[in-house]
């Protein structure tokens, strides 16, 4: 049986089949053209090829836990390199990931922060997405995201990216559900000496970075820091909900700050560490964000007084030894992560003259006016404890079995709350923390977790990895994840892969324990969201610097988490909805010369709200993505790439129009030609000044969506000393 056949087969027998043939007539034709490809190798020694096609492939460690080459991982799986990273001219890792099948990066009205959508599985806060660190978590309780104030991630520190569509859950636990992302950071060996680097852009943007690799009394040692200075780019807000809330005829005020625009401004600070001798390896690090503008506004009303500040803080401390006896390797960690979510200045949740109205439930009775603004100061402090221990068996023949079990701690060690609104405070600005009017109540979360993971090569050119972890909650019960995955490799040139998993994603301590909050309350019964979820992927590499990927997708989302309007007035965090979709992804890598190398992708998803049968709104149907590399003379590099989001509907109820289709066209210049250790480079994002827009929330009352930026310049100079 051809993959060809394998292909057909597999997307009639699983749910939704018929629905996917009509879209999958281009796969095919691919899939057809790729076979006749092929036909040319046929002739080559099958060990020669092998090592002419996958002798530097990337190499991947997110889908089993084990270092594997990506063509073989049970997953799909993409790998992003340092050096992919700078010839994209990336300054954050929004802009990395943009470039990843499948994945597009949103933004969120209230803050800016990114909505990492997979799939076409978009959500406001984004908790259904994992960001790891190094192979640990990084999510802030509160909302279950990355944080209310992430401030990007800059990306000098940054050895590679992987990133994995579809579910995770069966290894790394809670919120691997959509998609996981694993940042891995440089080490002391990869820096090897010292490197500076400036940069100057576009909104007063200015960025530096130091890194330093050496050996010190047989440590390894490696330190890195980053900073960032921005005035944010200031698109304008024609109205927003404060200009909807005047024109009601109960208000008759004329508070908005509309005709506005977004404040998108903040300063970085990103450090980190990294010591390792023998078995042992030390990290640490400190992302921490200060005059941090809210955006549109936490309600979808301009806010031009509010900063928030935040400290983000990790440390790991790992023993590794791969030969512990005779047949087991062994893995120990234990970490610690913190998170904090600060206000500088008054969070104005509507303006001076504003009355407090719920954006969930317009009309009367609404409390006011307030004559020196709707004042809200929530701030929280997040402590987590993460210890496992990890054991990988390799005593069976053809088997490889991991094993482990583990227990995390997240706690609220503080949560602090001034406002204006609450019943007894009057008006007036009153310290409510540690009483019965504050927002979230201190409490903590454990989880203890248990895996097995078996890799089995039972034949030749065939593995089944196998997987079941278990995971129990003091708050919300206890839930099993299973994955399975067989990998055949069918030639020497084809890889084909059929994948099943499911994952969950634990509600956020805002969805189950949010209180007295005019917007939002939580609910305690709450089940977490599960996914269950199907692939097929073929990888083909016909001539050794040609590589062609194609994937197809089905998955069932239920038990989605949603605040529902109940008919006391109040939105109530509920278990309500479900979504299917389909889809496929199909990406070519082409080394053309040694001086010029092509990347492109086409995705493809199509989500549907099972309760309407409309679709589910937000994320594109279609994303096109290319880009070339080209070192045009010695030591000049330019590298031109072009992102095109297409066919955004909204969501059921929403009755606007849909959003507009946009592309953006971006060009990156890079020269050695001074020195080996010199560098400079210089760039302009949205070349053309293209009107990119992202989605917002109908219940805002924003006017035009939420505009991104417009054309941008930067330039930057590095040095290498090794």
């Amino acid at each position: 049986m051809t993959y060809k056949d394998l292909l057909l087969r597999n997307i009639y027998v699983a749910k939704g089949g018929l629905t996917l043939m009509k879209h999958f007539k281009v796969l095919l034709i691919i899939l057809l053209a790729l076979n006749v490809v092929s036909l040319y190798a046929e002739d080559l020694d099958e060990l020669e090829a092998l090592e002419e096609l996958y002798g530097d492939e990337e190499i991947i460690s997110l889908a089993t836990g084990s270092a594997q080459p990506i063509s073989k991982a049970p997953a799909v799986a993409t790998v992003i390199t340092a050096k992919e990273i700078r010839e994209i001219g990336a300054r954050d890792i929004d802009e990395v990931l943009e470039t990843v099948p499948g994945l597009h990066v949103s933004r969120r009205t209230r803050s800016g922060s990114p909505i990492y959508t997979f799939r076409g599985i978009y959500t406001t806060e984004n908790p259904q997405v994992l960001m790891l660190i190094n192979s640990i978590p990084i999510t802030d309780a509160f909302v279950g995201d990355r944080s209310q104030v992430w401030g990007g991630m800059p990306v000098e520190s940054i050895s590679r990216i992987e990133v994995i569509r579809g579910p995770g859950s069966a290894i790394y636990g809670a919120d691997a559900f959509a998609g996981v992302i694993n940042i891995i950071t440089k080490t002391a060996q990869e820096i090897d000496g010292t490197q500076f680097g400036a940069r100057y852009g576009s909104f007063n943007t200015k960025e530096g970075w130091l890194l330093h690799g050496g050996t010190y009394a047989g440590f390894d040692v490696a330190f890195m820091a980053e900073v960032e200075s921005t005035d944010g780019h200031h698109e304008d807000i024609d109205s927003d909900f404060q200009t909807f809330s005047d024109s009601l005829p109960f208000t008759m005020t004329s508070a908005s700050l509309a005709p506005g625009s977004t404040n998108n401004g903040r300063d970085n600070i990103d450090m980190r560490i990294d010591i390792q001798k023998d078995q042992w390896q030390l990290r640490a690090g400190l992302q921490q964000r200060s005059n941090y503008e809210p955006g549109v506004g936490t309600s979808g009303a301009l806010d031009n007084n509010i900063q928030f500040e935040s400290e983000r803080w990790n440390v790991d401390l790992t023993f590794d030894e791969e030969e512990f006896t005779e047949n087991w390797g062994v893995e120990a960690q234990v970490s610690f992560f913190s998170s904090s979510l600060e206000i500088d200045e008054d969070q104005f949740v509507f303006p001076p003259g504003a009355f407090l109205l719920n954006p969930t439930t317009i009309g009367p009775p609404a409390s006011g006016p307030f004559p020196d603004g709707v004042i809200g100061n929530p701030e929280t402090w997040v402590e987590t404890w993460r210890y496992s221990l990890t054991g990988l068996y390799h005593g069976f023949q053809n088997h490889l079995v991991r094993v482990g079990v583990g227990y995390t701690d997240q706690e609220f060690t503080r949560v602090r709350e001034e406002n204006n609104f609450c019943p007894v405070c009057g008006g007036v600005v009153t310290d409510v923390s540690d009483t019965a009017f504050v927002f979230l109540p201190e409490r903590h979360r454990d989880n203890t977790f248990a895996f097995v993971q078996d890799v089995w090569s039972f034949a030749n050119d065939w593995e089944l990895t196998l997987g079941l972890r278990y995971d129990d909650y003091n708050d919300f019960g206890d839930t099993w994840n299973p994955r399975a995955a067989l990998v055949w490799s069918a030639r020497h040139d084809t890889t084909v892969k059929l994948l099943y998993g499911q994952a969950f994603r634990a509600p956020s301590f805002a969805e189950f324990r949010n209180q007295n909050n005019p917007v939002a309350q939580g609910n305690a019964d709450l089940d977490p969201e599960e996914i269950e979820t199907f692939e097929l992927a073929i990888d083909f590499r016909p001539i050794s610097n040609l590589k062609l990927g194609a994937n197809v997708f089905y998955y069932e989302w239920e038990d989605i988490i949603d605040f529902v309007t109940e008919s006391s007035g109040l939105a109530t965090a509920q278990n309500t909805g479900e979504q299917e979709g389909v889809g496929f992804e199909f990406e070519l890598e082409w080394d053309v010369t040694s001086d010029l190398s092509l990347i492109a992708n086409y995705a493809f998803q199509d989500s549907e709200d099972q309760e309407t049968n409309e679709d589910s709104g937000n994320a594109p149907h279609h994303q096109v993505y290319a880009r070339a590399n080209w070192e045009f003379m010695p030591g000049w590099t330019v590298t031109p790439a072009f992102n095109y989001v297409i066919d955004r509907d909204r969501p059921p109820l929403d009755t606007r129009d849909d959003l507009d289709d946009y592309a953006v066209f971006d060009l990156t210049l890079r020269s050695k030609a001074i020195s080996d250790k010199w560098e400079l480079a210089a760039g302009v994002r949205n070349l053309f000044n293209s009107s990119p827009e992202e989605p917002t929330e109908a219940s805002l009352n924003i006017s035009n969506d939420l505009p991104l930026e417009r054309r941008t310049i930067f330039a930057e100079i590095r040095l290498d000393i090794q």
